[in-house]
C-alpha cells in the first residue's frame, strides 16, 4: 500500500456490539419498550408462577418420570396419533408413582396440553419448558397458559350435546371470561347466561350470508335462531367446570370468580389483541419475510412493536420456523432482523435456536441470541464469537449494508471490525470464505474516500474472485 501521504490504516477499536440489523449496527443502540403493567392487585410473576407449578405439580411429576424411566425417543405412547399413553405404561407410572391409572392419565394429558412432553407417534420426549421447569419462571406461566388455552380439550364435554352447540361456547367464552376480568370479583351464574345467550345469538347471526350475483326473486336471509336457556345452561356448567378444572377460575354459591392466575391470563390475551391490532401498514397479514422488509425501514421501537404484533397472530412454533426460514435465505438484512424478531419470542425460540446454531449461515447469529438469552449483555455478547465467526459476521452485515444501506453507512461499519488493521482484516476476511466476499469487498472499495485503502480492498477483492493471494 503506498501513498505519498502516510496514512494511517489501522482501525479504530470499538466495544464489540451487536450487528444484526445494518441501520442499527452502526447508528443505533438497542432501547427496551416498557412492557405494559397488569391490573392492579395482579400477584408478582413469581407469585403466580408459583401458584402455576401448584397446578402443574401432578403433570410435571408424570413428566419427570416419563423422562426418567422412559428415556428420550423410546416408545411410550400409543401409536394413535393422539398422544395417550399406552396401557404398559400407564400402569407401570401408576405403580412407581403411587397413582391410580386414571390419575396418571389425567396428569400424562394435562402435560401433554401444557407443553411439558411432546409426543410424536408412539415415542415421546421432554419439552423446553419441563427443562426449564425449576429454573425459569417464565416457562412455568407460559406451560399454565398453554393449559388454560386448551381448557376445552382438558376436560370431557358432555356426552349429550351437539358438537356444533359446544363449539359456540367455546367460541364465546372468551367475551364471557373478559366480562369476569373486568367485573374483578364474583359474577352470579344467571348474568354470565345471559351474557353467553348474547354472544351465541351473535355467533349465530353472523354465520347467516346473503348470496352475491343475480337473482330473480329477492332472498330475505333466514332469521337466526336465539340461544336458548335451557340449551345453554349445561353448556355453561361445563364450561364453568373445565375453566375451574384448569385452575383459571372457582365456582361456589352460584357465582364464578377468576383466580389469580385466571385474571392475569385474560389480561395477557386482551394485551395481544389489542397489540395485533396497532400493526403498522398491514404487516400482520404477511409472512416472515414479507413482513421483515416491511419493518426494514422502520426504527427499532417500531420494528419491535411490528413483531410483537406479527407474533401475537401465530403459534409461538411456526412463527419461530417462518423466521428462520427467512433467515436461511440470501438476503443479509433478513437474516439480521429474522434474529431480532426471535429476540422477542424470547424462550420459546430456544430449541430451533440452538438446532440453528448447528448452521454456518446462522451461527454467529445464533450464538448472539443465546448469549443474550443466557443474561450476557449485548455490548459484550460478541465475547462468545470466535475470531472466525466475528469476521464471517462483519462481511454478512457490510453485504446488508452494501445492498440496504448508503456508502458512508459501509465505510463506518469498517470500525466494528474485531481486527486492528486494514491488511489484518482483509488477510482474515479473505479467509473466511462468505460468499459475498468480492461484492462487499468492491462496494467497500468504491465507497472509501481513502484512495490507498480503497486500492489494497480492490486488490484483495480480485485474488478473492480469482483465487490467489
Amino acid at each position: 500500500m503506498t501513498s505519498r501521504t502516510p496514512r494511517d490504516s489501522r482501525l479504530r477499536l470499538v466495544r464489540p456490539r451487536p450487528l444484526a440489523a445494518a441501520p442499527r449496527a452502526v447508528t443505533q443502540r438497542r432501547t427496551r419498550r416498557p412492557a405494559p403493567r397488569p391490573p392492579e392487585g395482579t400477584p408478582p410473576p413469581a407469585e403466580l408462577a408459583r401458584m402455576a407449578r401448584a397446578r402443574l405439580a401432578g403433570a410435571a411429576r408424570v413428566a419427570h418420570w416419563a423422562d426418567a424411566a422412559l428415556g428420550p425417543g423410546r416408545a411410550g405412547a400409543s401409536p394413535d396419533g393422539r398422544g395417550t399413553l399406552s396401557d404398559a405404561t400407564a400402569q407401570r407410572a401408576a405403580a412407581d408413582l403411587g397413582l391410580t391409572v386414571a390419575q396418571v392419565r389425567a396428569d400424562w394429558d394435562t402435560a401433554r396440553l401444557a407443553g411439558l412432553v411432546e409426543v410424536h407417534g408412539d415415542s415421546a420426549r421432554p419439552g423446553w419448558r419441563l427443562r426449564a421447569w425449576d429454573r425459569d419462571d417464565s416457562a412455568v406461566l407460559r406451560g399454565w397458559v398453554a393449559l388454560f388455552d386448551a381448557w376445552s380439550l382438558a376436560y370431557p364435554e358432555p356426552a349429550d350435546r351437539e358438537h356444533a352447540a359446544v363449539a359456540e361456547v367455546v367460541s364465546a367464552m372468551p367475551q364471557v371470561l373478559s366480562f369476569l376480568q373486568l367485573s374483578a370479583g364474583p359474577v352470579p351464574f344467571e348474568q354470565l347466561l345471559d351474557l353467553l345467550q348474547q354472544r351465541v345469538t351473535e355467533l349465530r347471526t353472523e354465520r347467516c350470508e346473503v348470496p352475491y350475483g343475480p337473482r330473480p326473486e329477492p332472498v330475505v336471509p333466514p332469521v337466526p335462531e336465539s340461544a336458548d336457556d335451557t340449551e345453554l345452561a349445561p353448556l355453561l356448567d361445563w364450561a364453568l367446570d373445565a375453566l375451574a378444572y384448569v385452575g383459571a377460575l372457582t365456582c361456589a354459591d352460584g357465582q364464578a370468580t377468576l383466580t389469580p392466575l385466571g385474571s392475569w391470563a385474560v389480561w395477557v390475551k386482551l394485551e395481544q389483541i389489542c397489540v395485533a391490532a396497532q400493526s403498522p401498514a398491514g404487516n400482520i397479514e404477511q409472512n416472515a419475510e414479507a413482513m421483515l422488509r416491511g419493518c426494514a425501514q422502520l426504527r427499532p421501537n417500531a420494528a419491535r412493536a411490528e413483531y410483537r404484533a406479527w407474533l401475537a397472530a401465530r403459534p409461538v412454533g411456526s412463527a419461530v420456523t417462518e423466521l428462520l426460514d427467512a433467515a436461511r435465505g440470501e438476503d443479509a438484512l433478513l437474516r439480521g432482523l429474522a434474529f431480532e424478531a426471535l429476540r422477542v419470542v424470547g424462550a420459546p425460540a430456544e430449541p430451533e435456536v440452538r438446532r440453528a446454531a448447528e448452521e454456518t449461515t446462522l451461527r454467529p447469529y445464533a450464538l448472539l441470541w443465546l448469549a443474550e438469552h443466557d443474561g450476557v449483555d449485548p455490548e459484550d455478547a460478541h465475547d462468545v464469537l470466535t475470531r472466525e465467526e466475528a469476521t464471517w459476521l462483519w462481511v454478512d452485515t457490510a453485504a446488508a449494508v452494501a445492498d440496504h444501506g448508503e456508502a458512508p453507512l459501509l465505510v463506518r461499519h469498517l470500525e466494528s471490525a474485531v481486527q486492528a488493521t486494514v491488511p489484518a482484516l482483509l488477510d482474515e476476511v479473505r479467509a473466511v470464505g462468505h460468499p459475498r466476499t468480492v461484492q462487499v469487498l468492491v462496494a467497500l472499495a468504491a465507497a472509501h474516500p481513502d484512495p490507498a485503502l480503497a486500492k489494497a480492498v480492490r486488490r484483495a477483492a480480485f485474488q478473492v474472485h480469482t483465487g490467489g493471494r
